[in-house]
């Protein structure tokens, strides 16, 4: 046991300035709880994957489908999800530069001290916010834009990236039902002597339409649930943030418009 917490203690310091600000000094947000909810999203895919692998499922659909379209399936997905895993972890970062504004700005006393927080649209879009002050420059339009590209931007790529999952399960269907018709085509004549090895050629291109198609499916809905989920992570940030800029920041950066 002493082993497996040796172990374990580089993991828990890693995540320890998270647990702080889940129970602590720093609020929680949606993008702490996304990114917590990932890992434990994550944890649960590997031991199902794990369980998969020891009742020797993965090894039943490598040998079903010999087209290898899913496992081209599979690899989008496993992918998908890892960058889903690395997009909430900057979600959070962006959370945590605007605690960092919002601590750092001080209405009621007339002071601002720009944080040096993470670097990222947040940080850049307030920043640039309190440069366009600095000249009389107070039309936020352009800059909004910007961060509400920054923070929706990447997931357009990665909805698109969710529909292939489906369409590679589709083109497994036209394939597999091209191969059943095939080998229907190909019969000559009704042998009952034969039947078993006429049915198993069928049920190959039929088993194939069928097993893409499942996989795609499940596939496209396990990451749209991770997709939803970081779309609003995204749409709380660029609300705040906005919120933000028009009351607190806007104290400071229009005193002098008057």
């Amino acid at each position: 046991m002493n082993g497996v917490a040796r172990r374990l203690l580089p993991l828990s310091r890693l995540f320890q300035s998270r647990v702080i600000s889940l129970t602590g000094s720093t609020p929680a947000s949606d993008a702490d709880r996304f990114f917590l909810q990932w890992l434990c999203f994550a944890g649960v895919l590997i031991f199902a994957s794990f369980l998969l692998w020891r009742a020797n499922v993965w090894g039943i659909l490598v040998a079903a489908d010999p087209t290898g379209i899913t496992l081209m399936i599979v690899a989008v997905f496993i992918f998908s999800t890892i960058w889903v895993g690395t997009r909430a972890w900057m979600l959070m970062q962006e959370r945590q530069a605007l605690y960092a504004w919002k601590l750092a700005v001080r209405p009621q006393f007339g002071t601002l001290q720009t944080p040096a927080g993470p670097a990222g649209a947040v940080q850049e879009y307030f920043s640039g916010l309190i440069e366009k002050s600095r000249r009389h420059h107070y039309d936020n339009a352009q800059l909004t834009e910007v961060l509400a590209e920054r923070l929706h931007g990447p997931s357009e790529s990665a909805w698109w990236v969710n529909g292939i999952q489906i369409k590679l399960g589709l083109l497994g269907k036209v394939i597999g039902f091209s191969i059943l018709a095939l080998d229907i085509s190909q019969m000559q004549n009704f042998d009952a002597s034969q039947s078993a090895g006429m049915l198993k050629s069928l049920t190959g291109g039929l088993g194939i339409a069928l097993l893409t198609t499942a996989v795609g499916l499940v596939a496209n809905m396990l990451l749209g649930v991770q997709l939803v989920r970081m779309d609003r992570c995204g749409d709380g940030i660029l609300a705040d943030a906005l919120e933000f800029a028009e009351t607190g920041l806007s104290q400071l950066t229009h005193q002098d418009k008057a």
